[in-house]
């Protein structure tokens, strides 16, 4: 029996499958129905996922309604306790709130 494993901290997962949609990591909160999750999931590739029917989602931690979601029997392959997935979620948009609203850089007045 192959044990399913939460691909943002390794925890053993306890739901049954199929994981339902708003399944969550009970170590790390992380959203488990999500395409990091999924067998499908391929960081080499452009969209990241090997299947070429799926819709294309931006946010590969976060839940989603793909219908190819199959949850992954890979081991896990990051570092156990590692990144927050809330923290980095977090992270990710202060970022982009900080790019969006950056004022532009006034520039230098020429001196003679």
């Amino acid at each position: 029996m192959t044990t399913l494993v939460c691909h943002a901290c390794g925890t053993p997962i306890s739901y049954a499958e199929p994981v339902p949609r708003d399944g969550e990591c009970e170590k790390c909160r992380a959203d488990l129905r999500a395409c990091r999750n999924c067998r499908h999931w391929n960081p080499r590739l452009n969209n990241e996922c090997n299947e070429t029917e799926a819709d294309s989602i931006s946010d590969k931690t976060r839940r989603n309604f793909c219908e190819f979601f199959y949850f992954s029997r890979e081991a896990f392959t990051g570092s156990p306790g590692g990144v927050d997935a809330q923290k980095s979620r977090e992270a990710e948009a202060r970022r982009k709130l900080e790019e969006l609203f950056r004022k532009p850089a006034k520039p230098e007045a020429d001196e003679e």
